[in-house]
C-alpha cells in the first residue's frame, strides 16, 4: 500500500508532498487510514528547528488525528480492523511499538515515529490509539488527540480546578480554548449551576475574533493584550488579589512571566503549556515563590488517554462540551503549507487537514 504524506526534508522549508510505500507491520503496530489531522504549534517548532538538532530528517509529522483501523500487526489486542480511533501522542495502554521507515520511489527512506498524522495512511503504535463509538464524528474526534486532552486536562487533572475558583487563560489556540471549555464545564455541570457568571474565567489573547469566541464559550471576562496590560486588568477584575490559577498556552516568554505574576499569593498556581525555542528561558522573582505563588509545567494535561478521551467523547455527544467552534478552517493535505502559514501568523485557530481530499495529483506542491 502507498500513502501520501507531508514530509519535512529540511529545517525552515515547506513540507514536501510525497507518495511513500507503507512497510509491513511489526509487533504492536497498526495501519490506520487517517480521516483528519490537527495542526499543532509543536509541528511549527519542529519545522523551524526550535526543538534543537533534528537527527531524523527527512521525517513525517503530526501527532493528533482520527481515522479507521485498516490492519493490525502481531500481538495487537486493543483495536481491530474497522474500528474508528483517535490518534494521540500521549501514551496509553498497549504495546509501545518501534518507529517506522517509509520507502520513497527512489528506494531511500523517510523516518516516522510512533505516531504521524500528516498522511493518508499511517503506521501507528498501539498505545497511541483510543477507540471511538460509531456515533462520534471523526472531524471533531481529531481534536481529542492533543488539543482537548492537553487543555481540558490541565483544568481537570493538573490544576483540578473547583467550581468558583478563578482562572486566567493566556492564549486562545486549541489548548487555551480547551482549557476554557473545561473550566466552564466544571462551573456549569459539576457545580450544577446554569449560570457561570459568579465564577471568574478570564480569556486573554490579541485577537478580537478569538476573544469573541471565548465569550461564547463561557469566558466571564476577556482581555485584548494589545490594548490592555493583562496584569493590570486581572488585578482590577480580582480586586487586587490575582487569580487562583493561570494557564499559559501562548508559548511566549513574556506571556509566561505575566501568567506567573498574575496568580495570587499563598497558593496561586501557574501552569505552563506553551513551548519556547530550545535554550530560551524565563525570568521570575524568587520572592514571589516565597509569597506562595507556584509554577509548574504539564505533560499533555496529565491525561490518561484510555480514561479521559472517552469522557470528552461522551461529554461531546451529550452536548455538555461542544468543541466544534474550535475548528476555524479545514485544509487539504496538498495545501498544508498554506494552513501552517495561516496558523503561524495567527490567521486561524485550530486547523484540520481533511485527508479524504488528499487523493489528487498535486504531488509537487
Amino acid at each position: 500500500m502507498n500513502t501520501t504524506a507531508a514530509v519535512l526534508v529540511a529545517i525552515n522549508r515547506s513540507l514536501q508532498i510525497e507518495q511513500l510505500k507503507v512497510p509491513p507491520l511489526k509487533t504492536g503496530q497498526v495501519l490506520v487510514e487517517i480521516a483528519y489531522s490537527g495542526i499543532c504549534h509543536s509541528q511549527l517548532n519542529e519545522i523551524h528547528g526550535l526543538k534543537g538538532e533534528d537527527k531524523f530528517l527527512p521525517h513525517t509529522l503530526g501527532h493528533e488525528g482520527s481515522g479507521i483501523v485498516i490492519e493490525t500487526g502481531p500481538d495487537v489486542t486493543k483495536v481491530k480492523p474497522g474500528d474508528p480511533v483517535v490518534l494521540t501522542w500521549i501514551k496509553g495502554s498497549g504495546c509501545d511499538a518501534p518507529s517506522t521507515q517509509y520507502v520513497r520511489r527512489n528506494g531511500t527512506f523517510v523516518n516516522s515515529g510512533a505516531i504521524s498524522t500528516f498522511m493518508t495512511h499511517a503506521v501507528i503504535s498501539e498505545n497511541r490509539l483510543v477507540t471511538l463509538s460509531k456515533t462520534m464524528p471523526l472531524k471533531e474526534a481529531a481534536l481529542l488527540g492533543c488539543a482537548i486532552p492537553t487543555g481540558a486536562g490541565i483544568v481537570k487533572n493538573s490544576a483540578r480546578i473547583q467550581p468558583g475558583q478563578s482562572v486566567a487563560i493566556f492564549g486562545l489556540g486549541g489548548i487555551g480554548l480547551s482549557a476554557l471549555l473545561m473550566a466552564g464545564h466544571i462551573n456549569r455541570e459539576v457545580s450544577g449551576r446554569q449560570n457561570i457568571n459568579d465564577a471568574i474565567i478570564v480569556a486573554i489573547d490579541v485577537s478580537d475574533d478569538k476573544l469573541s469566541l471565548a465569550r461564547q464559550m463561557g469566558a466571564t471576562h476577556t482581555i485584548n493584550a494589545r490594548i490592555q496590560n493583562p496584569l493590570d486588568a486581572l488585578m482590577s477584575i480580582t480586586a487586587g488579589q490575582g487569580v487562583h490559577y493561570a494557564i499559559e498556552a501562548a508559548g511566549q516568554r513574556t506571556v509566561m512571566e505575566q501568567a506567573f505574576r498574575s496568580v495570587r499569593d499563598k497558593g496561586g498556581l501557574c501552569i505552563l503549556a506553551g513551548n519556547l525555542p530550545q535554550g530560551e528561558t524565563i525570568s521570575i522573582d524568587p520572592f514571589n515563590l516565597i509569597k506562595g505563588k507556584r509554577i509548574a509545567g504539564t505533560w499533555g494535561g496529565e491525561t490518561d488517554p484510555d480514561q479521559d478521551i472517552p469522557f470528552y467523547e461522551e461529554s461531546f455527544l451529550a452536548n455538555r462540551m461542544d468543541f466544534r467552534p474550535f475548528i476555524h478552517s479545514t485544509s487539504t493535505l496538498h495545501r498544508i503549507n498554506d494552513a501552517i502559514h495561516k496558523m503561524e501568523t495567527g490567521q486561524v485557530g485550530r486547523c484540520l487537514v481533511d485527508m479524504k481530499l488528499a487523493q489528487c495529483n498535486e504531488l509537487n506542491y
